[in-house]
C-alpha cells in the first residue's frame, strides 16, 4: 500500500480550509504558510494532493516570508512522464516546511539539457538533482538472445553512463545529486531463475540496482530506492502498464503522494532538517498494561504473549535507531520511581535507563513535558517525533505544538514499528561516528551540568572539565560528517550558508582559503566535532569568515575565544592583517547578532535587516588566555 499511514486523516473541514488559502491575488502571510502546512501533514491522495498544492502557488508567488529554510530549486532529469509527480514533490516539502521549485527537462532531452550549459535547466540553478530513468529506457537493446558476455557488456555500459552523468551534474550544476533506482517492471521470462538468462530485462534491472549502491557510495550520489518501495508495497501499488502505454506515466498517479514523500524527506536531509530524537510514552506504547496499577509483574512485555513480543520488538527497533544517532527520550504521565523501575529491573525489558537520554514522568500535561524535553537535549521541537498510543495525547501534543512530528498509530504495538519506518522522520544520507556516540554525549552533558552545580565559581568549572580542543583541516575522512554540520546547525550559525560535497572539497583545493573541523574532549567524554570554520582570504589582506558555526551544547566553555585564536592564527599564516566577520540573521540564530562584538571585533557596517559586518586587527591582536588545551590531531 502507498497510502501515507502515519499521517492522520484530513479533517472534516480540510476542503474549505484549502479553499480559503487561496485567494485570486496575494502574497500571503506567516499565518497562511502556517496553515498550508498543517493542511500538508494530513494523508492525502493525488487528488487532494493537487489541490493543496494548486493553492499554495495561486497563494505565494514565491518563498514565504516565514520560511525558516532555504528554498529548494530540484532538476527531475528523467526519461518518463514526471510531471504529475510535480504537486506531490512540492506538497511532501511543504510538510517538512520547505519551498520546493521544479524543472523537468523536455521529453528525452535530459542528457542533451545537462551537457549544454546554455540549456534551461543550467538556467534554472538548481541546488538539487533527481536523476529519475525508468526501466525501459535503462534496458533498450536488451534481447533474450544474448550470451553472458554481451549482458555484462551492457551492464557496465549502462553503469559507465549513470556515473557520468553524476559527473556532468556535479561538476557542472555543483549540487547534490539523487539517482533513483529503477522500478523492477520487466515480466519475468525464465521464471524463479530468471538470474539464469543474462539478456532478460529483469535480471538486469536486478543487476543494475545492486551494483548501483556502490558506486553512488563510491561518488557520494544518493539513492531514491524504489525498488526497495516496490518490494514492500508490491509493483502494482507504483506502476500500471496501462498509463504506461497511454501516457508514459512510470509512477502511478495514486502512488505520487508517497513518491514525493521519499523525495521530500531526501531534501529535507539534504538540508539537515530530518528529526533528531524519539519521545516515547510508557504505558500501552513500550509495554502493555499501566506500571503504577499493574505493578512490574502485570505488566505485558517478553515472551509468551503476541502482544509482549510486539512490545520487545518496538523496544528493540528503537535501540536500534539509537544506534545510529537517534536520541530516545521518555515522557509519560507517572510517578518517576514507577516509570523508571522497569527499566532497571524488569528482565525483559530491551531498552535500559541508560538509552534514553532524558527521562520525564510526571503529571503535568505531555507539551509542556515535550517542551522541556526539547529545551534539556537543546534541540528544536521540530527534531521531535513523539510517540504515544493515546489519541488524546496525540491530538493535543498536534495542536500544541504542530511542528513535533506525531504518527498516527493503532491500539496494535504491530503498528509502531511500521508508522516509523514508513514515515522516514530520522532520514538520514550517511552515518557518522559522531552519530553512534549521540547518546553518551548527552549523558556527559548531564554529568557536566551537575560539576557546574558543584562548582563554587565558573572558572573551578572550567578548569575542573579538562578540556581538549583537537582541531584539523577539512580533509576527506571528516567531510561527511563536515557537510552534515553546515547543512543542518541553525542557531550558532553566523551566515547559515548550505554547502555540498563539492563545495567543501573546494575549500580544501583552494590555496587563499582554510576550512577547519574543531572537535572537544573533557573528562566526561568527547563531545564529538563541535564546530566548523571557513575563512577565505580576499582583498589581498583580509580574511573572510564564511562559516562560523558550533553546537550550543557547549556555549559558556570558553569555545568561542579558543576557536578565534585558530582562527586569528590560520588568517596570519594566509597573510592576513584582518578579520572580517558577518552576522547573517535568520529565524533560529538570533542568539549570535552580538558575537563578533562580544569577541572584540569593531563595527563596520549595520544592515537594515538586522544583519552586520564586525573587523578585527590582527596587528593587534592578543590571542586570549583559556582554560582549553589546544592541539592539532
Amino acid at each position: 500500500m502507498t497510502d501515507l499511514h502515519w499521517l492522520p486523516a484530513s479533517a472534516a473541514d480540510w476542503k474549505a480550509r484549502v479553499r480559503a488559502l487561496a485567494p485570486a491575488s496575494g502574497d500571503g502571510d506567516d499565518a497562511a504558510w502556517a496553515e498550508a502546512v498543517t493542511l500538508a501533514n494530513a494523508a492525502l491522495n493525488f487528488v487532494q494532493t493537487s489541490a493543496l498544492d494548486q493553492a499554495v502557488r495561486r497563494r505565494f508567488a514565491g518563498p514565504p516570508a516565514a520560511l525558516a529554510t532555504k528554498p529548494v530549486r530540484l532538476a527531475l532529469l528523467g526519461s518518463a512522464t514526471m510531471a504529475h509527480l510535480h504537486p506531490a514533490i512540492r506538497v511532501a516539502g511543504l510538510r517538512r516546511g520547505l519551498w520546493v521549485d521544479i524543472y523537468e527537462n523536455d521529453f528525452g532531452q535530459y542528457q542533451q539539457e545537462l551537457a549544454d550549459t546554455g540549456s534551461d535547466l543550467h538556467g534554472f540553478r538548481p541546488n538539487a538533482v533527481l536523476l529519475a530513468l525508468d526501466a525501459h529506457h535503462l534496458t533498450a537493446g536488451l534481447t533474450a538472445g544474448m550470451d553472458a558476455a554481451a549482458a555484462d557488456a551492457a551492464l557496465t555500459d549502462a553503469t559507465t553512463r549513470l556515473r557520468d552523468l553524476w559527473r556532468q551534474a556535479r561538476e557542472t550544476l555543483r549540487c547534490p545529486v539523487i539517482q533513483q533506482v529503477p522500478l523492477p517492471l520487466h515480466p519475468l521470462l525464465l521464471g524463479a531463475n530468471e538470474h539464469r538468462l543474462p539478456g532478460s530485462p529483469a535480471a538486469f534491472i536486478a543487476r543494475l540496482s545492486a551494483a548501483l549502491r556502490p558506486l553512488a557510495d563510491e561518488a557520494g550520489v544518493h539513492l531514491l530506492a524504489l525498488d526497495d518501495r516496490a518490494a514492500r508495497d508490491g509493483l502494482a501499488a507504483w506502476h500500471s502498464p496501462t498509463l504506461w502505454h497511454h501516457a508514459k506515466q512510470e509512477i502511478d498517479p495514486r502512488a505520487a503522494p508517497l513518491y514525493g514523500d521519499l523525495v521530500g524527506r531526501l531534501l529535507a536531509a539534504l538540508q539537515g532538517r530530518s528529526s533528531k530524537c524519539l519521545v516515547l510514552d510508557l504505558d500501552n506504547t513500550l509495554w502493555g498494561g499501566v506500571i503504577g496499577d499493574d505493578g512490574m509483574e502485570g505488566i505485558v512485555i517478553g515472551q509468551g504473549s503476541a502482544g509482549g513480543e510486539a512490545y520487545v520488538a518496538f523496544q528493540a527497533y528503537a535501540r536500534e535507531l539509537s544506534r545510529r544517532g537517534v536520541i530516545l527520550a521518555v515522557c509519560s504521565k507517572n510517578d518517576e520511581a514507577n516509570a523508571v523501575e522497569p527499566f532497571e529491573k524488569h528482565p525483559e525489558m530491551v531498552l535500559r535507563r541508560a538509552d534514553i537520554a532524558c527521562f520525564v514522568a510526571n503529571w503535568s500535561d505531555k507539551a509542556g513535558n515535550i517542551r522541556a524535553i526539547a529545551q534539556e537535549l537543546n534541540i528544536g521541537l521540530d527534531s521531535l517525533v513523539f510517540v504515544d498510543d493515546n489519541p488524546f495525547e496525540r491530538n493535543l501534543v498536534r495542536q500544541e505544538l504542530p511542528m513535533v512530528a506525531v504518527p498516527e498509530v493503532t491500539d496494535d504495538p504491530v503498528s509502531y514499528i511500521r508508522a516509523l519506518s514508513d514515515a522516514g522522520y530520522f532520514e538520514a544520507l550517511t552515518v557518522t561516528d559522531e552519530d553512534r556516540e549521540r547518546t553518551g554525549q548527552y549523558h556527559g552533558n548531564q554529568a557536566r551540568e551537575a560539576l557546574r552545580a558543584s562548582a563554587t565559581d565558573i572558572e573551578s568549572y572550567l578548569r575542573g572539565l579538562e578540556m581538549q580542543l583537537v582541531w584539523r583541516p577539512f580533509d576527506r575522512i571528516g567531510l561527511q560528517r563536515t557537510v552534515q554540520l553546515i547543512n543542518k546547525s541553525n542557531q550558532f550559525n553566523l551566515t547559515t550558508r548550505r554547502y555540498s560535497e563539492e563545495d567543501v572539497l573546494a575549500v580544501m583545493a583552494d590555496r587563499q582559503a582554510f576550512g577547519l573541523q574543531l572537535r572537544l574532549l573533557d573528562r566526561f567524554g568527547d563531545n564529538g566535532v563541535i564546530a566548523i570554520i571557513i575563512g577565505r582570504l580576499r582583498d589581498g589582506d583580509a580574511v573572510y569568515i564564511d562559516t562560523w558555526l558550533m553546537s550550543c551544547r557547549v556555549l559558556g566553555r570558553q569555545v568561542e575565544p579558543t576557536t578565534l585564536n585558530l582562527i586569528a592564527r590560520e588568517s596570519l599564516r594566509l597573510g592576513a592583517r584582518r578579520l572580517i566577520g558577518e552576522y547573517i540573521p535568520t529565524k533560529k540564530n538570533g542568539m549570535v547578532r552580538d558575537h563578533y562584538a562580544k569577541l572584540g571585533f569593531a563595527l563596520i557596517e549595520e544592515r537594515a535587516d538586522g544583519g552586520n559586518v564586525s573587523m578585527l586587527d590582527l596587528d593587534r591582536f592578543t590571542p586570549a588566555a583559556t582554560f582549553i588545551h589546544v592541539t592539532e590531531g
